[in-house]
């Protein structure tokens, strides 16, 4: 899950954990029965009015916007054009408040790539994005046709279908001014400049909540389930197959928990842990991200000969700290990037996955040569992105960041005062000498005025894989085993450290499809391969 403004994307866990016996088991469910059209609603609606699909052009997108949302090469272009074509778009109105039908509506905007394999058609699978607040509109005609080809024999007999969660992209939402988060000098997080940060964010937080909390206080998972349940509903699905990604497993795990005899076969990839808390991802995360650089830095010393950072795993980690209190000391400004380069940029480079490994080590091995005005080449790579781009016009939006904090702060049960706060930083900085750097101080929450709305999770029947990856630490793999023992089902290990690649990389992805076709699952996959 993406934690945005002064949180990254946390998740708590625990890398490198052997595979839990739960993985042996495989997962087997009857094959959803053939749905109905669209244009038929059904009376399992939550609401007190049969919900429909009021069905619409897509929308139309420039060449522009078709390559800054992926579609780089002619080949590339011209499949997006071919899926659009087929696409089909729409919105279902639903409650604001679900527990008040008669009320307030909004609009949820729902896409659907039809099954080419009518004959043969297994149902529908609803994609489920990351975040809270990313959007899901496009993914089938992005993120699952054009992954490989096993991905895309999906669409042959499922429809895939994406859709926005409330508060995002082209459904109903509401934007309040977000928090900045961050330090305004470099160096070290002083507990003064720590207490003003939290003052702003707390003020800041009471603002947003205020512009329109009878909106922004239903932005939760629970309702995005009840949505979603009337998504299907409007649909005629009789049950939906889910497969989620990031926040989408939490969101897949409360739909599941919600309506079992609605959910069908059910793959989550990257699983979030069963509850949110802001203090405890913090400290889960950095925990994790200080794991794998264990990894990182076995590594760099094999290649000592390219990146000079020690000839031991001890020594390069010995390197890493003594250039973060070496950055931490001296700060350093260059003429073209935004950011000044101190400890937390360090620790930052530290705290990447696999595939950025090369790429990494050689930002640290520049940092510790570094003269000149001018940021060495791979530093600015990696870090001299701005931190605002000019939009492309007629892009659609991708993330929402007042559903993003909204939905984690409704949900959040610690929203820390500041000794809290203060104190678990202090601990990760104590524990995590490298990574524990790049940690923000974690007062995403803090001072959040609506009440909190735990999403509940409960075991239930039929079939669900829940896809850990053993190295992660966005979605750490302890966290994956404790959604398991809150809510069942069969273990999937991937052994890589890289977030949601299952249905990425042609092995895994296979299973991932084989699983939608059978019911069958296997132990596991080897992941993206790690670097030579």
């Amino acid at each position: 899950m993406t934690y945005r403004t002064t949180v990254p994307a946390l998740a708590l866990a625990l890398a490198g954990l052997v595979a839990h016996p739960a993985v042996a088991a495989a997962a087997v469910n009857p094959s959803p029965s053939p749905s109905p059209s669209p244009s038929t609603s059904t009376s399992t609606s939550t609401s007190t009015v049969a919900p429909s699909v009021q069905w619409k052009p897509c929308p139309s997108y420039s060449d522009e916007v078709a390559r800054a949302l992926g579609a780089t090469t002619e080949a590339k272009l011209a499949a997006f054009r071919g899926l659009m074509k087929r696409l089909e778009c729409g919105t279902v109105s639903v409650p604001l408040n679900h527990g008040d039908p008669a009320g307030r509506r909004i609009d949820i905007a729902v896409t659907r790539l039809a099954a080419t394999d009518r004959a043969r058609r297994l149902g529908a699978i609803s994609i489920l994005p990351g975040g809270p607040g990313g959007s899901g509109y496009l993914d089938a005609v992005l993120r699952v046709v054009p992954s490989n080809e096993r991905m895309a024999g999906l669409n042959e007999r499922y429809d895939l279908i994406g859709f926005d969660p409330r508060g995002v992209g082209y459904s109903t939402k509401v934007a309040c001014v977000l928090p900045m988060g961050g330090p305004a000098e470099p160096g070290p997080l002083t507990k003064e400049t720590a207490r003003t940060l939290y003052d702003a964010q707390v003020a800041a937080n009471q603002e947003c909540a205020g512009s329109d909390p009878a909106f922004i206080g239903q932005l939760t998972t629970e309702n995005v389930a009840r949505d979603l349940d009337l998504v299907r509903a409007a649909l005629g699905e009789s049950r939906f197959n889910l497969l989620g990604f990031s926040w989408g497993t939490y969101l897949g795990m409360a739909y599941r928990s919600r309506y079992p005899g609605r959910t069908g076969r059910a793959f989550l990839d990257s699983v979030a842990p069963p509850v949110l808390n802001v203090e405890q991802h913090a400290e889960g995360y950095t925990e994790a991200t200080e794991r794998n650089f264990g990894r990182m830095a076995a590594w760099l010393a094999g290649h000592d000969g390219t990146y000079g950072l020690g000839a031991t795993a001890r020594e390069v980690r010995e390197q890493v700290a003594k250039l973060i209190r070496a950055y931490d000391r001296s700060p350093r400004t260059y003429s073209d990037l935004q950011r000044p380069v101190d400890g937390s940029v360090v620790a930052d480079l530290a705290a990447r996955a696999s595939v950025d490994w090369a790429r990494a080590g050689k930002a640290l091995a520049e940092l510790r040569t570094a003269t000149g005005a001018t940021a060495p080449p791979t530093v600015k790579e990696l870090i001299g992105a701005p931190m605002t781009r000019t939009p492309v016009p007629g892009m659609p939006e991708l993330s929402n960041g007042t559903m993003n904090l909204a939905t984690v702060c409704n949900e959040d049960s610690s929203r820390a005062g500041f000794d809290s706060a203060w104190s678990t930083y202090q601990q990760i900085l104590r524990r995590y000498p490298v990574t524990g750097r790049a940690a923000p101080l974690p007062v995403l929450c803090s001072g959040w005025p609506l009440p909190v709305q735990r999403t509940t999770l409960r075991r239930s029947g039929g079939s669900l894989v829940l896809a850990g990856h053993l190295y992660e630490f966005m979605s750490p793999y302890e966290g994956v085993l404790r959604s398991w023992h809150a809510v069942g089902g069969t273990v999937y290990t991937v052994a890589d450290d890289v977030h949601v690649s299952a249905t990425r990389v042609a092995g895994c992805a296979a299973d991932v499809a084989r699983y939608f076709e059978t019911g069958r699952i296997g132990k596991g996959c080897a992941g993206m391969p790690s670097p030579s």
